[in-house]
This record gives structure tokens, C-alpha cells and sequence, in this order.
């Protein structure tokens, strides 16, 4: 292989942030080298564009940075529904292997630096022989290791995902210690890394808990609950910060009512729809409601309905009972999209501000 600089960025479980960090690394690598590639090279929660099913963080990582590579090469394995059974019965490690490495190859011949993200901790994808750990020897890249906030969890999540990678000969640079609770900062930083030297591994950063990343947009809120959408498409983007399942009436409810709020109401509860659509009408904010999804298959009365098609956010419609969505609301994937900007701007600064990025490009 070409003598490019590679990194190859892991993580001890799912939702430790490694999307949020590979993206904000992204960001900052294009303003150091004119020539940065990305590379996610098995993807597991993917969506379909242009023809092709790839993972969601190629599409963000691709529209985000303006990225001109084909979508095919930026994720060559889509572990889509029974891959794996296939894999075990008929095998093609060897196929799978060259069109990991064809793919590399293609966008990396002319740049200085590539990225390359993994997918869950470091034995995911060992059931069809393409672990992390696996795809990081084959790439013969150096690995960033990131964890969540704690300190002795953490620790000994690194600790066996270190192992894994030890035992196919690949090198863990450091470690990042993610989604650290602010009251609690100084006190993990400190002692992880001490706790880390002692089993000779470096911390390159800690990054406090961002409450902001965690909120959905009302599209997100509709992908995760098979909703359909009523009215205010023009609202989608806005953020639920609070969640009210309408379940009690409207003179205690509206109390319950904060700023960017989602509610969940059976749809014909059409005394608590009147009231939420009355209060959205008097407000000075229009934000004070992130949207409505009326549940149970269930329509208020069309002199109702005509009413809420004229406030300002989003309306959804589920066939599903309030509980089923309240839960899928609540059981969503945390994940930034190419639209949602704010958040694509905050993934640069918490990864500008609180990893040590020179150091990390020293190691590779």
C-alpha cells in the first residue's frame, strides 16, 4: 500500500459517539491536508441512495465534507438482512476481502491521509471474519479507541477491546473518553489517564456530555415511529427537546407543556388536541411545540383536524397505540444527519476543543 497516513477510528460498544468523532476529525483534517479520504468499510445501518444500499454515516461523511468519491467505495459491505446467515453457509471471505481492499485502494491513491471508520466494538463482524479488529490489520492502519464516560467500565471495555486488537498485531494509538458528565470532568480525566498509563495506553481526550446532540429532529422522530406525516412538513427540522404523552387533561396537561415540546396523544383525545393547538396559537414563540403525533389509528373531527393544519409544527399519524410509539420514541438511534448543520458544527468544536489532534496525527 501507498505510504498515505491512515486511522482507523473505533469503539468499545454502539453509541460511544464514534460517528460524532469521525466526523468532527474529518472536518478538521480537510483544513490541515488538501487530500483527506474517507472509508467506512463495513456498514450495518444503512439506507438506500443513488441505486446502492450504504451506511448512514457515509452519506453524512460524503454531503457533509463534499466528498466526491462513489458511495459504493466508501462502503463496500453492507451487512443488510441475512448476510450473515449466508456468510456462515457459503463463506467469500476472500471476495469480501478484495473488495474491501479494491475500495481502499480507489479513494486513497492520491491522498494524503485517510480515514477510516469501524462499526461497533472490536469483535463486531467477527461472526462472518471481518471484525474491526480484522479490517484494521488488512488496512494496515493504527486505531483511535473511543469510550464513554466513567472510569473503571470504561477502562476495562478498552482493556478487552485492546486484546482483540493486540491479537491480529494491530497498534491502539490512544484512547478518547466520550460523553463525560461536566460535574464529573476533571475528576475522570485525571484518573483515566493515570489509570490508562498504568496499562500503557495514552488518553488523547475527554469530551464532556452534550445534551444538544442527543435531541431529534421531528423527521428523525417520524423515520424512528413509521409515522406519516399530517401537515408542517416545513417544521420537520425543528428539535423535540421534551416529550408529553397526553394522558391526562388538558387543565394539568398545558402545565407540562415546555419549550420544544413533542406530544404524544391518541387522536381522538380531541379536548387535549384543542387545548395543545390553543396554546400554540397564543404563544409569543412558535417553537414552544417540536410537533404532535396522534396515535391509535385514530383522526379528531375535521373541523379539528382543518384547526391543527393551521399551527406552526409538524402533525404525524401512527396506526400504533401510544405506548408502542412512546417506546420507539424513547428506543431511537441517536444519529446527526447531513441537515441537521448545528449539530455537524458542534461535532467539529467538541472534537477541536477536547482532542489532542496533533498528537494523534503525530502517532499515524
Amino acid at each position: 500500500m501507498s505510504s498515505h497516513k491512515r486511522l482507523f477510528v473505533a469503539a468499545t460498544r454502539q453509541n460511544d459517539g464514534k460517528s460524532t468523532i469521525s466526523l468532527g476529525l474529518l472536518q478538521i483534517l480537510r483544513e490541515k491536508y488538501s487530500r483527506v479520504g474517507f472509508i467506512k468499510p463495513v456498514g450495518q445501518h444503512y439506507v438506500e441512495q443513488e441505486g446502492v444500499k450504504v451506511d448512514e454515516d457515509v452519506v453524512l461523511m460524503r454531503n457533509t465534507c463534499c466528498m466526491s468519491n462513489g458511495l459504493k467505495d466508501m462502503n463496500p459491505i453492507v451487512v443488510g438482512k441475512g448476510f450473515t446467515e449466508r456468510y456462515i453457509q457459503e463463506g467469500g471471505l476472500e471476495r469480501y476481502t478484495k473488495m474491501i481492499k479494491d475500495s481502499y485502494n480507489h479513494i486513497s491513491k492520491d491522498k494524503d491521509i485517510m480515514l477510516i471508520e469501524g462499526t461497533g466494538h472490536a469483535g463486531v463482524g467477527a461472526v462472518f471474519d471481518l471484525s474491526n479488529a480484522s479490517v484494521a490489520k488488512l488496512l494496515e492502519s493504527k486505531v483511535l479507541l473511543i469510550s464513554t464516560g466513567g472510569i473503571g467500565k470504561p477502562i476495562d471495555e478498552i482493556m478487552i477491546n485492546k486484546a482483540l486488537f493486540e491479537q491480529e498485531g494491530v497498534e491502539i494509538i490512544g484512547v478518547v473518553i466520550n460523553k463525560v458528565l461536566p460535574e464529573k470532568y476533571e475528576k475522570i480525566k485525571q484518573i483515566t489517564r493515570i489509570g490508562l498509563e498504568h496499562k500503557g495506553m495514552k488518553l488523547l481526550g475527554v469530551i464532556p456530555f452534550q445534551k444538544e446532540l442527543t435531541y431529534p429532529t421531528m423527521e428523525q422522530i417520524m423515520e424512528a415511529t413509521g409515522a406519516k406525516i399530517l401537515c408542517g412538513k416545513e417544521f420537520l427540522q425543528r428539535k423535540a427537546v421534551n416529550i408529553l404523552v397526553g394522558a391526562m387533561e388538558p387543565y394539568h396537561a398545558l402545565d407540562y407543556i415546555a419549550p420544544h415540546s413533542l406530544i404524544i396523544v391518541p387522536g381522538d383525545r380531541e379536548d387535549l388536541i384543542l387545548a395543545v393547538a390553543a396554546e400554540e396559537r397564543i404563544m409569543e414563540s412558535t417553537n414552544e411545540v417540536a410537533g404532535m403525533i396522534l396515535t391509535g389509528g385514530l383522526l379528531p373531527h375535521r373541523g379539528i383536524l382543518k384547526l391543527i393544519k393551521n399551527c406552526c409544527f409538524t402533525v404525524l399519524f401512527s396506526e400504533d397505540d401510544t405506548y408502542t410509539v412512546t417506546k420507539k420514541v424513547h428506543e431511537r438511534r441517536i444519529k446527526i444527519r447531513p441537515t441537521d448543520e448545528n449539530k455537524v458544527r458542534e461535532a467539529v468544536q467538541l472534537v477541536s476543543a477536547y482532542l489532542n489532534i496533533d498528537e494523534i496525527i503525530s502517532q499515524i
